[in-house]
């Protein structure tokens, strides 16, 4: 399990989606206010009273003391934070039931807030904890109007705030946030708390002066976001007894009516299929707390416990860092039919929504703990493909920029084929329709699909051997033709067609795709090789890469490469990595976290995974660079980010945990029931 003291770059606080993302990038909660994955300030502030005295644990308030902080633990669905002074502890954690096996929660835009104070010093203590969330959480900028409202509910003391101008999926980027919805503060009647819309500077200072808040609500409204600091805030009464406890909680939720664009059809919130309203959704959050909180505690339990077994104590260090991340760079809405669908933003990258080289290396979380999750990220792509508007014989990059999901507009879009990536994505889609079928035996979904997979399959035949000069998923480095790591991908992209095929009965074709492959693959050993290792390029002497893509032979059975590749790469990776891991390849020094766990795996043996992952932990624990993880990073001096953050494809660090068919069965088990 992760050490308490251990320090990430960032720690996610309340992260659900690429609108709703609120993160933590100090080491102590109170020295930094928390930010969007962008950067833009979204403030929560706590304070405390204790015996009179004043100090604060969330967000530095000028003047005020720091609560001591003793330890903060990042877990899959939890952020905990433990503080002591004056004579109490307070446990503050930010809990996100991202349950993957359960997808109506998971999809609810609902974060629980929860305090747990307690006497350590054998004596009795007024205590009152302050909490205010800032209205520009609703805005894509602190100069936007809000409005703000306190509404009726049975459960809970409830107020809102939203922009004024609420245009609805109107806006497409990457550097963006949401400016439609009604961010929302709850409750429950039970804690007896006080409330107010007010400035944060007013709220604060009578907090901190007398223990409670301004009497009467702002109504001076709409005004810009940041013109005055308008925030929800509430006073929690959490005296203890001597040598008592005394927990209480609160949520955070936001509602934006309409997520996504798909296809010129406006699509909810996949957690509208059962609950249809917003104040129902509330209410059920309200009730199911408890049983929540247990279950995310034994679930985070049970995932970093397996992590762990297969890895060690370090990689379950990063998995636990990336899986809320993963699941948050993306939205789950219903599609008209209920069908989950599951779209992915590239943060920091272009702002892409669908993007299917971010799928593929993100997808080792989903196939192990949801694969209906990776599906609703593939199905978007398979049916936007064989629409009439997709004219060409490969697979699409995209669907657009996020949050509208209407077609591809990367390189030449739907118009030519200048700057598409079409043995990159070809092969992506063909190896994880493979991994659905080899790890949950989903045969239905490829039957859907068969034939436009098999169109894929023949374009890889006659142009993925050898690729021309194309992008592929690391273009960042530079166009490259004869591409020997994309040559892997496509050979393993006809081995996982042919296994396909005989999946669904049809030997001729499997065959024929078997045939191909196995030429292709032992040419391949002899065309790449370089001595002590493998070429970037057929016709680079002397160069080198990564290459991950080999993973997928050993985990979906191909066997079409010796295991003699694997194991020579692995020797050479061991002496050219640096101080914070394997570059990418000989060309430059920077590295991409997600490939190097997948190198790591490659010969499946304990020693070589730990060699790889050292560097990558120690990078973790020590850069510079202080955001939502970034999966581009420099491997030499300070690890400082090169670019990305905040992505998805950090799913692809739990590539390990496929390696065990044993966990993969446990897991699926979880989903039956």
């Amino acid at each position: 399990m992760p050490q308490t003291t251990l320090r990430y770059p960032a720690y996610p606080l309340v992260v659900h989606d690429p609108y709703f993302s609120i993160w933590s990038c100090s080491d102590l909660l109170a020295d930094s206010y928390p930010c969007h994955w962008t950067g833009e300030k979204q403030t929560l502030s706590g304070l405390i009273r204790i015996d009179g005295k004043a100090y604060r644990f969330l967000s530095p308030v000028s003047g005020v003391p720091s609560l001591e902080q003793k330890s903060v633990r990042l877990l899959p669905t939890r952020t905990i934070y433990v503080f002591e002074d004056g004579g109490i502890r307070l446990t503050l954690t930010f809990l996100t039931p991202a349950l993957p096996h359960k997808l109506n929660v998971l999809s609810r835009p609902v974060s629980y807030i929860c305090f747990d104070t307690e006497s350590i010093d054998g004596k009795a203590h007024e205590i009152a904890v302050y909490f205010d969330a800032d209205g520009a959480i609703s805005v894509n900028t602190p100069s936007d109007n809000i409005t703000w409202s306190r509404c009726r509910h049975q459960d809970l003391e409830l107020m809102s705030v939203g922009s004024q101008d609420q245009k609805i999926l109107a806006k497409a980027g990457d550097n963006l946030r949401i400016d439609w919805g009604y961010l929302y503060l709850g409750i429950p009647h039970e804690f007896h708390a006080k409330t107010v819309l007010e400035s944060n500077c007013i709220t604060r200072k009578q907090f901190l002066a007398h223990g409670d808040l301004p009497v009467s609500d702002n109504l001076n409204m709409p005004e810009g976001a940041r013109t005055h600091g308008l925030c929800m805030a509430a006073v929690l009464p959490m005296g203890v007894g001597a040598g008592k406890k005394r927990s209480s909680y609160l949520l955070l939720a936001y509602h934006d009516r309409f997520s996504i664009e798909y296809l010129h059809r406006r699509l909810s919130g996949y957690w509208t299929l059962e609950t249809p309203s917003f104040s129902e959704l509330l209410s059920l959050s309200v009730r199911e707390y408890a049983a929540l909180a247990d279950e995310c505690a034994q679930y985070d339990s049970e995932l970093l416990k397996d992590a762990e077994r297969v890895g060690g104590e370090k990689y379950a260090d990063l998995c636990a860092g990336a899986f809320r991340q993963a699941i948050g760079a993306h939205k789950l809405v219903a599609d008209l039919d209920g069908t989950p669908l599951f779209f992915s933003k590239e943060n920091f990258s272009n702002g892409c929504i669908a993007t299917v080289d971010v799928t593929y290396p993100s997808a080792p979380l989903f196939l192990l703990l949801q694969p209906e999750l990776l599906k609703g990220m593939l199905i978007p792509i398979l049916e936007y493909a064989s629409s009439r508007r997709w004219g060409f014989p490969f697979a699409p990059h995209d669907l657009g920029t996020y949050p509208l999901a209407n077609g591809q507009i990367y390189g030449g879009g739907e118009q030519t084929e200048e700057n598409q990536m079409p043995v990159e994505e070809c092969g992506n889609m063909l190896l994880l329709a493979a991994a659905l079928v080899k790890f949950h035996h989903d045969t239905a979904f490829i039957r859907k699909y068969r034939e436009k997979l098999n169109q894929w399959a023949e374009y890889l035949l006659e142009k993925g051997y050898d690729p021309e000069h194309q992008l592929c998923s690391d273009d960042f480095a530079g166009h490259l033709a004869h591409n020997t790591n994309l040559s892997i991908k496509a050979i393993l992209a006809l081995g996982s067609a042919a296994f396909l095929a005989e999946q669904i009965g049809d030997p001729d074709r499997a065959e024929h795709f078997a045939s191909a492959a196995r030429t292709f693959a032992e040419r391949w050993v002899r065309d790449a090789d370089d001595g002590q290792w493998f070429r970037l390029a057929f016709d680079r002497k002397g160069s080198w890469s990564q290459k991950y893509n080999l993973v997928w032979d050993r985990l979906l059975d191909l066997h079409l490469f010796p295991a003699s590749v694997a194991e020579k790469e692995l020797a050479h990776y061991k002496t050219v990595q640096n101080r914070y891991g394997l570059p990418l390849d000989c060309r430059k020094t920077y590295t991409k976290i997600d490939w190097i766990l997948w190198c790591a795996s490659l010969t499946g043996r304990k020693e070589d995974f730990q060699a790889l992952l050292e560097p990558v932990h120690a990078w973790m624990t020590e850069s510079v660079s202080r955001v939502p993880m970034t999966d581009w990073y420099e491997t030499l001096e300070d690890g400082r980010q090169i670019g990305f953050q905040a992505r998805s494809v950090v799913g692809g660090l739990f590539i390990k945990m496929l390696d065990d068919p044993s966990l993969i069965e446990k897991w699926r088990r979880l989903l039956k029931n």
